[in-house]
């Protein structure tokens, strides 16, 4: 019984999902669903996204959290759309939680929507939001063997970031084993190593992200 609720869940969430699409998809909306575990970076690679690309993209950003509007009031410091959605408890953002959220962003205009999902590594992966790209950022502090330990989260993402190398020096954290393992998990992972703190490798973000969302309505 416990299996058929969950099949039911997901199921309604893949018919609203499929609604935001469509509703994106008309307005010519780009749309990233940011996933990775609290103390990532999402928030602070959301703000050196907004500083790289605000003068070729429009961006708005929704921010999913269990409590405060913290990460919100971060990024409308940066003069974008911003909305906070906290869900009270639940690990992720599902289809319906952004569609309630959509009432609040006005679209009209914009390019880019990014969606920063709650900080978890397994819930968020499991469900859509009616995003173009799910896109994981991982953090050398949390270890080098996440791939194997959570594989669905790098199974359903497009790109991977891999945050603050720049502490790889003082961190136990074997890179090579970490994207092999990436790699084993999800042979097609764009994989990105960088660092939000001196900006080494966020070129190559910011490209992949411009040229992505440049495709959406073309």
């Amino acid at each position: 019984m416990e299996i058929k609720l969950v099949k039911d869940i997901l199921e309604a969430n893949e018919v609203i999902a499929a609604q935001n699409r469509a509703f994106f998809n008309e307005r010519g909306v780009y749309v990233v669903n940011l996933m990775g575990s609290p103390g990532a970076g999402k928030t602070t690679l959301l703000e050196r996204t907004i500083e790289g690309l605000k003068v070729r993209r429009k961006i708005a950003v929704i921010e999913g959290d269990i409590a405060t509007s913290r990460d919100a009031e971060r990024i409308a410091a940066h003069a974008i759309p911003a909305v906070q959605i906290n869900t009270g408890g639940a690990c992720h953002l599902d289809g319906n939680m952004v569609r309630g959220g959509l009432g609040q962003l006005d679209l009209d205009g914009i390019d880019l929507l990014v969606v920063e999902n709650v900080g978890n590594l397994v819930c968020p992966a499991e469900f859509n939001i009616g995003e173009d790209a799910k896109v994981m950022i991982c953090s050398v502090t949390e270890g080098d063997d996440k791939p194997l330990k959570y594989p669905l989260m790098f199974q359903v993402s497009s790109v991977l970031l891999l945050n603050k190398i720049d502490l790889l020096p003082h961190v136990a954290f074997d890179l090579d084993r970490f994207r092999a393992d990436a790699l084993k998990v999800n042979p097609r992972l764009v994989i990105m190593p960088l660092s939000c703190s001196t900006g080494e490798g966020l070129d190559s973000w910011l490209q992949w992200l411009e040229e992505s969302s440049a495709t959406q309505g073309a």
